[in-house]
């Protein structure tokens, strides 16, 4: 299943589509995101804020919200039903498979994530926005699809393969978590998938024949059901985005992820 689209195909077609910036990055690089959206973004697009449009009363980091409320923020970025929508990120690939996420979870598959992202627009020198945009009403209805996600207890009590999309020095207990009081380590019997090793230059995804590799070498069954999983729901969106590329037909995101499995003293780590 196509998952990307290029820069050259978005010029082309740019008054045809609608288009989220959803950049996003760790609280540690203290990254104002809407500023610099507002400063620079591809002309017609809209800010998805990861978290902002999620479920505002969990403790846990942009859990994924309501169908409800979804559709309410969506139809305000004058999203409607029928439309095509490209979602991009200022690191290239990094965040944007998130919303892409989001999006397939409620029910929306018509949305693609630009190859390259915001860099690779402006090195192509295709033309940027800083003015305001206030778009009319969408008509947008979302449909939570439970298929796509997982909680806890769907991790304890799965047979799928949790595969992990953090670096492998925190995957293996190695290097401290960004988040305050969580223990570092990987859930038991997961397997790790660095996230940017399914992208080339960290900013383009690989072909088909790389992805298929990547797994294979990690020693991911692709004929066997899969749960991805990360930090907090963002990059392991990223793996199963290219999962979906390879037309895998079972792949759900554990959304609360390490910021919150790391957290519960309850449940059990492994660093072996």
């Amino acid at each position: 299943m196509q998952v990307t689209v290029t820069t050259q195909w978005l010029a082309k077609n740019i008054e045809n589509v609608k288009i989220l910036d959803a950049s996003w990055y760790l609280p540690t690089q203290a990254r104002d995101t809407f500023e610099e959206y507002q400063q620079t973004h591809i002309p017609s697009a809209q800010f998805f804020d990861i978290d902002k449009v999620a479920a505002l009363n969990s403790d846990l980091p942009h859990m994924v919200p309501t169908a409800s409320a979804f559709s309410a923020h969506i139809e305000l970025m004058g999203i409607s039903d029928g439309d095509t929508i490209v979602v991009y990120d200022s690191a290239g690939i990094f965040s944007a498979p998130r919303v892409w996420w989001l999006f397939h979870a409620m029910g929306h598959t018509n949305i693609f994530v630009l190859d390259g992202g915001l860099p690779k627009w402006i090195s192509d020198k295709h033309p940027i926005a800083s003015e305001p945009i206030e778009p009319a009403r969408g008509n947008f209805s979302a449909n939570l699809n439970a298929k796509h996600i997982v909680d806890v207890a769907g991790v304890l009590n799965t047979s799928a393969q949790v595969i992990d999309a953090r670096p492998l020095a925190r995957f293996a207990g190695q290097a401290a978590e960004p988040r305050p009081n969580t223990r570092s380590g990987h859930i038991p019997g997961s397997t790790s998938v660095f996230f940017k090793s399914v992208l080339n230059e960290g900013q383009f995804l690989k072909s088909t024949a790389e992805l298929q590799q990547v797994f294979t070498d990690a020693g991911v069954d692709l004929n066997a059901p899969i749960v991805t999983s990360c930090g907090s729901g963002v990059t392991a969106a990223v793996l199963s985005m290219a999962l979906k590329q390879l037309d895998h037909p079972d792949v759900a995101l554990y959304d609360g992820s390490w910021s919150e499995w790391g957290a519960r003293d309850d449940l059990p780590i492994s660093t072996s």
